[in-house]
């Protein structure tokens, strides 16, 4: 019962670890949500709504109108000057591509990635508020909807309009500014398990890591035991990020009108999320890692023969070191008396080094039995060397009374 716990619990816990350490870690924040400002869909939808919010539209028929008059009581011919009057949707077309190149230029700039940047820190309570209802910032949320202050953005642009001869956008009225990222109306139901995630976020993936250890301890079978923990909770976490998959197909396919753009709005759910899926992807290949090392350790044939042609490569390049008269001294001795006890402690040690890094990767993982497996072999050579000085030793004493 414990070991199906645990391997129920382990995605959950990587989940409460995820809300928390995200949420409420402000540098982890930043990070998380910076690179958002240059992902082409987001400026696009960016450009897209500073467009629309500095809404520059000059009257182009009055304007058009206007010049024509003028230039006929000036003596241009009717016809000319009629000609001239319909140039009006070519004037509002102008002005348009003028507000979008500024607005374009403003959000691939540097400016439009500082506003981001600095927004979210002044307020990186921004996802706390997305996840919990709590607190407010660049990013806001209401009635599941979660929108994006671009009103800086704006202002520069207006300004830069300004600048270039385009009087009329100094009368820009102020506007609607809020760029909508993404709407769920499930959004209020998440936020209270959200809120209890966040509760439980610091001391429950201890908790489920002590019921997996009970569970291994008290099963009969511990190293099976330990094997099928792993792999249960490897597959549970297998499991949730296929989910994530599905969950992310479903919901981009069924957006609502209120998200201007579909590519944004996957942008933004693959940076929300890439923490978690990074540690399901970790907890996997460590499971997969942890049973694969309990089935080499056990009795089965292959094991046996693993460990058997193991000793054997290290027996021989005992042999030969001790033949060209290179030992380790008493070091292989004792390597020999205390292996197991050795094995453990590497284990222990990089069971800690796994369990103190901060948010560890697959490349961690990868990185620590790399290491684990040096250790293991510089170890066994070493036992080798002490078993073939032990067995020179012992041998001496016979080739001496054989000389008498």
């Amino acid at each position: 019962m414990l070991i199906v716990l645990t391997c129920v619990l382990v995605p959950v816990a990587l989940l409460a670890t995820w809300v928390h350490d995200i949420a409420l870690d402000t540098d982890r924040y930043v990070s998380t949500i910076a690179p958002l400002a240059t992902e082409p869909a987001v400026q696009d939808a960016a450009v897209h709504r500073i467009t629309e919010a500095v809404g520059a539209h000059v009257d182009g028929k009055k304007v058009a109108g206007d010049i024509a008059s003028w230039l006929q009581s000036q003596g241009l011919p009717p016809l000319a000057a009629d000609a001239i009057s319909r140039l009006g949707p070519q004037i509002d077309s102008a002005v348009d591509s003028a507000v979008t190149k500024v607005a374009t230029r403003v959000v691939h700039s540097g400016v439009f990635a500082t506003v981001w940047r600095d927004a979210n820190r002044a307020a990186h309570n921004a996802v706390v508020h997305a996840l919990t209802g709590k607190g407010r910032g660049a990013v806001g949320v209401s009635d599941g909807t979660v929108t994006l202050d671009v009103g800086k953005a704006v202002d520069r642009v207006k300004d830069e309009l300004v600048a270039a001869g385009l009087k009329p956008a100094a009368k820009i009225p102020q506007v609607n500014k809020q760029l909508v990222l993404f709407h769920s109306d499930q959004l209020a139901k998440l936020r209270k398990g959200a809120r209890l995630l966040d509760v439980v976020g610091n001391w429950f993936p201890v908790l489920v890591v002590l019921l997996g250890a009970a569970g291994v301890f008290l099963a009969h079978h511990r190293r099976r035991a330990l094997a099928r923990t792993a792999l249960g909770a490897a597959f549970a976490c297998l499991v949730v990020a296929i989910g994530l998959v599905v969950v992310r197909g479903y919901y981009l396919d069924h957006l609502p009108p209120q998200v201007q753009s579909k590519a944004a709005a996957a942008a933004v759910f693959d940076t929300l999320l890439r923490f978690l899926r990074v540690s399901l992807r970790t907890a996997i290949v460590l499971g997969v890692v942890i049973a694969l090392g309990a089935y080499l350790v056990g009795p089965g044939r292959l094991p046996v023969a693993v460990r058997g042609y193991s000793d054997h490569t290290a027996d021989s390049a005992a042999r030969w070191a001790a033949g060209h008269h290179i030992g380790v001294g008493r070091v292989g001795a004792y390597a020999l008396a205390y292996r197991r006890a050795v094995t453990l402690l590497a284990l222990l040690i990089i069971a800690l080094v796994f369990a103190l890094w901060n948010h560890p990767t697959v490349l961690t993982v990868l990185l620590l039995v790399l290491v684990l497996l040096g250790v293991l072999a510089v170890l066994t050579l070493l036992a080798a060397a002490g078993r073939v000085q032990l067995e020179t030793a012992r041998a001496k004493p016979g080739r001496a009374q054989d000389g008498r």
